[in-house]
C-alpha cells in the first residue's frame, strides 16, 4: 500500500502571492530616454500559455480556463451514455472516460492561447502516490500540459473563498467524500477524510448527522509533532461542497465545534476557483509551486 501524505499543497509564497502577482518588465539594456520610451510603448510580444483549472471530482467535473469561466459535467458516466461511473471515492476508474470527459469540457473554452497551457488540479486529501500518477496520466492524455501542479481540495476551496490566510478549517461534503482539514497560512497542516457522502446517505439528508460525522472528523485531526497549531484554535470553518447547501448545517457546526461557521457563497465552485487562480500565478510566476 502507497504512504500516504501529510503535508500537502503548493508552496506558502505561491498562495500569497496570486492576488499581487504581476509580469515582470525586463530590464533595458539602452540608455538613452527617447529608445526607452519607445521600448515601454511596444506591445507585450511574449505569449503566456493558458491556465487551466480542473476539479475532477465522485460526482461532477469542472474545467475553468481564465476568460471563460468554469464548464461543468457529470462523472457518474451519464455524460458519455455509460452506466459505469468514471471516478469512485475520488478515485478515477476509467482513465478513457476521463480523458473524453475533459477534452468535451475544454472545447467549451474558445481562443485559448496555443501551446501547452499549465493545469493545476484538485485531488482529495490523503490521496495516494498511486492516485495521484494516475490523475497525472489523465491531465497529460487530455490537455497535453507544459506543466501540472497538483492542489489539496480544501485549500483550493479556501483559496477560492479568499480564505488561504491564518488558521481555519475547512470541511468539504462531496457526493462520495466527506473531507476536513486544517489550514495554516496557506498549509494543509492536517487532515482526515471518510469515504461518504451525500450521495450515500440519501435525499434529505439531516443536518444532525452530517455534523456529527464531520464532527468526528474534526476530533482525529493530528497537527504535525512539535507544531504550535493545537494551542492555535481555528478562526472559523467554512463549508463547501453539495453538502454546505444542507439547511441549518452551519448551525449545527457551530453548536459541535464551538467556532463560526460559514458556508461559502459558490461551495460547488469555490475549489476550481481557487485551482484557476494558483493556475494564473503559476503561469504568471513560472518559478513558483
Amino acid at each position: 500500500m502507497s504512504k500516504r501524505r501529510r503535508r500537502t499543497g503548493i508552496s506558502e509564497e505561491a498562495v500569497m502571492t496570486i492576488s499581487t502577482a504581476s509580469p515582470e518588465r525586463a530590464d533595458s539594456t539602452v540608455r538613452r530616454r527617447s529608445s526607452v520610451t519607445a521600448r515601454r510603448s511596444e506591445p507585450d510580444t511574449v505569449a503566456r500559455p493558458a491556465a487551466i483549472a480542473v476539479d475532477l471530482g465522485s460526482g461532477q467535473a469542472r474545467v475553468w480556463t481564465a476568460g471563460n469561466g468554469e464548464r461543468t459535467a457529470t462523472t457518474t458516466g451519464k455524460a458519455l451514455g455509460q452506466a459505469v461511473p468514471l471516478l469512485r471515492r475520488g478515485r478515477i476508474v476509467d482513465d478513457a472516460g476521463c480523458v473524453t470527459l475533459l477534452t468535451r469540457l475544454l472545447e467549451e473554452h474558445p481562443d485559448l492561447p496555443p501551446g501547452p497551457p499549465v493545469v493545476v488540479a484538485c485531488r482529495p486529501v490523503l490521496t495516494t502516490a498511486d492516485d495521484q500518477a494516475r490523475l497525472r496520466q489523465v491531465l497529460t492524455a487530455a490537455f497535453t500540459p507544459a506543466r501540472i501542479l497538483l492542489l489539496d481540495t480544501v485549500l483550493a476551496a479556501a483559496m477560492g473563498a479568499d480564505a488561504a490566510s491564518g488558521v481555519l478549517l475547512v470541511v468539504d461534503i462531496g457526493e462520495q467524500l466527506t473531507e476536513v482539514a486544517m489550514i495554516a497560512n496557506g498549509r494543509v497542516a492536517a487532515a482526515r477524510r471518510i469515504d461518504l457522502g451525500t450521495g450515500d446517505l440519501g435525499l434529505g439528508v439531516s443536518a444532525d448527522l452530517l455534523a456529527d460525522i464531520v464532527t468526528r472528523l474534526v476530533a482525529q485531526l493530528e497537527p504535525e509533532p512539535g507544531s504550535r497549531l493545537a494551542a492555535m484554535p481555528p478562526s472559523a470553518v467554512l463549508v463547501v461542497g453539495g453538502g454546505a447547501a444542507t439547511a441549518g448545517l452551519t448551525r449545527r457546526l457551530a453548536d459541535h465545534l464551538h467556532v463560526p461557521v460559514r458556508r461559502v457563497p459558490a461551495p460547488l465552485s469555490a475549489a476550481v476557483t481557487g485551482a484557476g487562480r494558483a493556475a494564473l500565478a503559476a503561469v504568471r510566476h513560472p518559478a513558483l509551486g
